[in-house]
Parts: structure tokens; C-alpha cells; sequence
């Protein structure tokens, strides 16, 4: 899994992206982690919603 998110950052203009990861708490009390390849421009949007 790790070499393909590698292999997808080689290409050109990947550098523009961050992968975030936020701690998430469901309706049970348990946490979970969500995270996601994002643009740098929009890593605030990413925290801001809920």
C-alpha cells in the first residue's frame, strides 16, 4: 500500500499535496483516524470540517 502512495507522488506537480490526518471520535466515544491526500492550500478546510 505505502509503494503505490509513493508512486503517486513522483509525478509532476504532486509536491502541491500533503496528506492530513485527523482524529475523528464516533457516536460510540471510540476514535478513529481519517486521512486523505489534500492540496496545500485547502489542509485548513480539512480540519475545519467536521
Amino acid at each position: 500500500m505505502a509503494k503505490k502512495t509513493v508512486a503517486s507522488l513522483q509525478k509532476k506537480g504532486a509536491k502541491a499535496f500533503t496528506k492530513a490526518i485527523k482524529m475523528v471520535k464516533s457516536e460510540k466515544g471510540n476514535y478513529s483516524f481519517k486521512s486523505e491526500m489534500v492540496p496545500k492550500d485547502k489542509v485548513k478546510d480539512f480540519f475545519a470540517k467536521k
